[in-house]
């Protein structure tokens, strides 16, 4: 069973000015196309040919992991947004409010979070083992299904995820983000 690229929830110029249709060419017609092809050529003929992508993460280690975890992560950020963004739900807003303080809060802990990610990376809101909401940051490939967390959102702060439309000004690129946040998948997954 090969792993697909997923379709974009939307059309490549939906998410402009924000996020350019040429970012999105490149971000996901060239970069995650080919964590999908090479983790395709890694699997073919062995035992993770019939895995889900999740099982050949969680059992994955070097080359393989990293393309096979930059499938998954790229395909929760694409889902994590939406043109012009959709409202949380009241419900929402008060588990934001009680675990950061305040949507706003939480908008600005996040930003902080992603900006001072060093190097290339992921910045996640996750639904610790614990039940507890928090922010963390990955390295690399790195992501939140590996150590038990429930992802809810999250943000790709490798360089190519921008700096076509905004160089190497990240927190520009944070603000733009949050206008384009899809609560109602975060609430889904939160209650999944």
């Amino acid at each position: 069973m090969a792993i697909a690229l997923p379709d974009l929830p939307y059309a490549r110029n939906a998410l402009a000015p924000a996020i350019s249709e040429e970012t999105l060419d490149y971000h996901y017609g060239k970069h995650h196309k080919a964590y999908v092809d090479k983790t395709n050529a890694a699997i073919e003929g062995t035992d993770k040919a019939n895995a889900s992508l999740e099982e050949i993460i969680k059992g994955a280690e070097g080359g393989l992991f990293n393309n096979a975890a930059q499938v998954w992560n790229h395909s929760f950020y694409w889902d994590s947004m939406a043109p012009g963004g959709v409202a949380a739900s009241s419900t929402l807003t008060g588990e934001i409010d009680k675990a950061f303080g305040s949507m706003n809060d939480f908008a600005e802990q996040f930003k902080t979070a992603a900006a001072g990610n060093f190097g290339s990376g992921w910045t996640w809101l996750v639904k610790s083992a614990s039940g507890a909401l928090e922010i963390v940051s990955t390295d690399d490939a790195k992501t939140p299904i590996t150590n038990g967390h429930t992802a809810l959102l999250t943000v790709d702060v490798w360089e190519h995820a921008y700096y076509i439309d905004y160089r190497n000004a990240r927190p520009g690129y944070m603000d733009a983000f949050m206008g384009l946040v899809n609560w109602g998948t975060v609430e889904q997954r939160l209650n999944a």
